[in-house]
């Protein structure tokens, strides 16, 4: 092994590099394998260990110690799993043999379900903004589109004028690993957007070689971080839910989907999730309603 291929430092710059470009991971996912990495780095310095050799044992010891310092176990999983899948990494480029974490058990996670918008809350943030004003009307299609979509905000804020089209009633989103796909728009969505584009957009300025449909005051692309601290804003006027966010809003599309009928192949595609277990997440939404419905309703409940 050369000097340089034995640089830890340098390797895990060579795979969020890697991530990066070739497997086309967002800003978010390599920022947080970054400081991940960077982390258990300095743990094998500090424990005097050469983080490329590391036995099992050793990498228990990692663990043991972010528990000790209480760590949350979804924390810790997903440290175990950002030094796997670096260490899968540096097996596929010959680099090393081992794999310290692969057979380390991942601490197992308490259930977690997403959180969804309560309806009566729904149509009130949907109606909240002003859309008589740019940025009101720009507000409106924006959450609008959320919930009409079960798009993630980074995909919304990612969007181009040529990526909507009205007449069809359909918008093109570029999911994770820049995966593109395709999801139908109802009525009041298009018309939303309509508005928006035809007076609030010019409004706020857009800069001549700007693509981007939806703009903050300066007339760039409104950022992830920009459409959530919108999104707050409105939650705060109308007193909402304390840790309600955009995301909140897919969950609550994929969940009145299910609970409408949909069949979960298809609330797959239109999310973009690649594996159907991570759809399936929902279905125990859907349960809490049926139980629920069952326990007020049946005589014997």
């Amino acid at each position: 092994m050369s000097a340089a291929s034995s640089d830890p430092s340098a390797l895990v710059d060579r795979f969020l590099t890697h991530i990066r470009s070739e497997r086309a991971l967002s800003p978010q996912t390599v920022r947080a394998y970054a400081g991940d990495l960077a982390r258990f780095l300095a743990w094998s310095e500090r424990a005097g260990l050469d983080p490329l050799t590391l036995t099992p044992r050793a990498m228990r010891g990692y663990l043991s110690e972010l528990d000790a310092a209480r760590y949350s176990r979804r924390t810790i999983a997903r440290r175990l799993s950002a030094v796997r899948t670096f260490f899968a990494f540096l097996q596929r480029e010959g680099v090393t043999t081992i794999d310290p974490a692969a057979v380390v058990a991942t601490p197992k996670l308490p259930s977690r379900l997403p959180k969804t918008v309560p309806s009566d809350l729904l149509g009130a943030l949907l109606e909240a903004p002003d859309s008589t004003t740019p940025a009101g009307s720009r507000d409106a299609a924006v959450l609008e589109l959320l919930y009409a979509t079960g798009a993630r905000v980074s995909e919304v804020a990612s969007l181009s004028l040529g990526d909507i089209d009205t007449a069809g009633g359909q918008v093109r989103l570029m999911g994770k690993g820049s995966k593109e796909r395709i999801v139908p728009l109802h009525r009041e969505a298009v018309r939303r957007v309509e508005a928006y584009v035809r007076g609030g957009r010019a409004a706020l300025k857009p800069r001549p070689d700007e693509a981007a449909i939806f703009l903050n005051r300066n007339g760039t692309r409104m950022t992830d971080g920009g459409i959530r601290r919108m999104m707050r804003r409105y939650m705060d006027i109308l007193g909402g839910a304390a840790g309600l966010t955009p995301h909140a809003l897919r969950h609550t599309f994929a969940t009145h989907l299910l609970e409408a009928g949909a069949d979960l192949r298809s609330v797959q595609e239109l999310l973009g999730h690649v594996a159907l277990s991570t759809t399936q997440i929902y279905t125990h939404l859907g349960m809490k309603r049926l139980q629920s419905v069952h326990r007020d309703s049946h005589p014997r409940a």
